[in-house]
């Protein structure tokens, strides 16, 4: 399947779309639970907004499916690491004390969503946070070729593993009131 931010003009309209958006709240809600200088993935880093700031705290590393956009934040971070990767598999040779996306996992129907946790549970520290957002709802529907799949505490927790611990969740607003919410997972 091609992914829709294989093509250069997608990837910099998204760029533009997001303008004036970033996870900093989340990321101040992820350290009360993840210690300063722990080392972290980010899954779907996009344009590496998340990635910028979690760097601040963490030896933080992105991922992302999309070459263009590994390619880029390589180029204007050189300091940087972004590695291709799939966040189902994650298939990466190291393991982290930390995982984060935000509003990545949403592309992923329930299967790979399933899956993905199975992936995290792999390369997460015993101890280990892992921190999701996600849009909250019980729909799923397509956008130029894009899956969104919403989900709900309830809806989410059977898929997550039971080495995979959920210690805490909220709900936020992204646009309007409790329209997202974040799950934290600690590797028990």
């Amino acid at each position: 399947m091609m992914n829709l931010f294989d093509d250069p003009e997608k990837v910099i309209e998204y760029i533009k779309m997001s303008k004036g958006y970033n996870g900093r709240s989340l990321i101040e809600k992820l350290r009360e639970y993840l210690p300063h200088g722990s080392s972290l993935l980010e899954i779907g880093m996009g344009p590496g907004k998340d990635l910028d700031i979690l760097s601040e705290v963490y030896h933080a590393t992105g991922s992302d499916r999309s070459k263009l956009f590994v390619n880029r934040y390589n180029a204007m971070h050189p300091n940087s690491e972004a590695v291709l990767l799939n966040a189902v598999d994650l298939n990466i040779d190291r393991t982290f004390q930390g995982i984060y996306s935000n509003k990545v996992l949403i592309h992923l129907n329930k299967n790979e969503l399933e899956q993905s946790f199975q992936s995290q549970l792999n390369i997460l520290e015993t101890g280990g946070i892992a921190f999701h957002s996600f849009w909250r709802g019980d729909k799923e529907e397509s956008f130029d070729g894009l899956r969104f799949v919403y989900y709900t505490i309830e809806t989410i927790s059977p898929l997550i593993p039971p080495k995979l611990k959920l210690i805490y969740h909220y709900n936020y607003k992204e646009d309007s009131d409790n329209d997202s919410f974040a799950i934290i997972l600690k590797k028990i």
